[in-house]
Formats: structure tokens, sequence, C-alpha cells
């Protein structure tokens, strides 16, 4: 199968969107032998990644890379699996090669960036999103997340002086998340919004979740660890077909370790 139509596929996959009559067939195609080429295990990774098995994704990814070293798609997507495995540098190692491969897609890689955020490479990951804003520039998320990467080198202050500018996403509740990180609202002005136009039941969780995602990441840039916690967990509760939600589970993780380290030591 050509290499774009694979790409289509598993973005459709990633996304969450249903994919095309065509794409099903592909996924379930007969699973490879011993000896087949990079495309048909390019074909076993995707399955697997759609299926939520990251673990075998990464393996059959790798594999792919072994017989063709320059497979940029496989190190793209083996980058999302590793950092859905909560592997972060090996991400970053990942999508790094994927524009060295890939050059002219280094302004959409926003994944890029948040890897760098959680592997603690916070300058490239405040560059990375400041380059996503000449791909995309009406994208609360990117600002908030250079926002996050600024803070965490300079402090809030700074970040906030140097967000950047969204004048019109109309996703709810985003621009009332960026007027929150611009100081402009509270967090209970996030919440609000989350029921504004009485949203059916499946467009009220993906704003639950994204409202408490940056409540948590916006409490966590202030040093509030407690609240940055109880929004972090509760975001990870509202589940959508989306990166986003591993970015949010991720996170959760993380907290849960830090908690057991600390219950370890008393």
């Amino acid at each position: 199968m050509h290499k774009l139509t694979l790409f289509l596929a598993a973005v459709l996959s990633f996304l969450g969107a249903v994919p095309h009559a065509s794409y099903v067939a592909f996924a379930q195609q007969p699973a490879v032998k011993p000896g087949e080429q990079p495309v048909e295990l390019m074909q076993q990774a995707v399955r697997a990644s759609q299926r939520g098995d990251s673990l075998q994704a990464v393996g059959l990814f790798t594999d792919v890379i072994k017989q063709d070293p320059k497979n940029e798609l496989a190190y793209y997507y083996r980058g999302r699996e590793n950092f859905r495995l909560g592997n972060v540098k090996k991400s970053v190692s990942d999508l790094d090669k994927y524009v060295e491969l890939e050059p002219l897609a280094e302004s959409r890689q926003w994944e890029r960036g948040i890897s760098y955020y959680y592997a603690g490479e916070y300058d490239k990951g405040a560059e990375q999103f400041k380059l996503y804003q000449t791909y995309h520039d009406q994208d609360v998320e990117n600002s908030v997340w250079r926002y996050l990467c600024v803070a965490a080198v300079d402090g809030v202050a700074k970040a906030q002086e140097n967000m950047l500018p969204i004048e019109a996403d109309a996703r709810v509740p985003m621009m009332q998340i960026y007027d929150l990180y611009r100081g402009k609202l509270k967090p209970e002005d996030v919440l609000k919004a989350i029921d504004l136009g009485n949203p059916p039941a499946e467009a009220k969780n993906a704003r639950q979740f994204y409202a408490h995602l940056y409540l948590g990441l916006w409490y966590q840039a202030a040093g509030n660890r407690k609240l940055a916690r109880e929004h972090i967990l509760e975001a990870e509760k509202h589940k959508i077909g989306h990166y986003m939600w591993d970015v949010a589970h991720v996170h959760a993780d993380l907290l849960r370790a830090e908690s057991k380290d600390q219950s370890d030591k008393k």
C-alpha cells in the first residue's frame, strides 16, 4: 500500500475519526509473516496502535526502522507511541529524527513540543511552539504550552508577558482558558464555560477534559501542586479519542508515581 494511504489511515485512527471503508479493510489485512517488507510491518504497527497496544506498536515500528532507516513516518509514530508509554526521552529522540528526515514537517510538530516539556527541555519546547504558531496561529493549546515551557524556566509573569497571541479559537472553553493564562479570568470562569450552549454529552465530556487538563497545568505552573493534581486526575476521567488524552494520562501516571515514591519514603 502507498505510504500516503498508510499515513491517512493512521491519522484517522489517532484523531478518533471513523475511517473510510478502505482504511477499515486495510487495518483488517492478514497478519504479517516473518521476513515481510516494511510496508506490511507498518500495517501491523498501525493496527497495534489502533487497539491501544503501544508496546507492540513500538516494537513493530522499530522493526520497520531496522529494515528502512529512512522511513520518517516510522519515527514519527514510534515517537507518539513511546510518549504514550511514558518513554519521554525516547519520544523526543524519535520526533527529532522525524524532523531530521522530514524538515518541512518541523513547524507542525506540536507533539515534539509536548515531549520536550515532559523531558524538561523547556527552551526547545518554547521554540517548537513558537514555530508552530507560523503553521496555525489560532490554537490556544499551542500558546498555553509555550507559556508552560517559558514559566518552567522564567516564571509565570514572564510567560504571561510573552504569550503567543490568539484571537479566535472556536472550541469551548479554549478562549476562556487563554484568558485564564493571560490573567484576565479565574478558574471558575473556565468551568462555567463548559455548559455554554447546553452541549450534548459527548461535547460536554470533551469540554470537561480540556478545562480540567489546562486548569491542572495552570496550577502546576503556579506552584499549586495539590490543585494541579486534582484537575489532572479529573481530566483523565473524561476520556476522549485524541492524543491529548494520552498526555493527561501520562501526566497522571507521573503524579501517581510521585505519590508512591513519597509514601515509600515515609
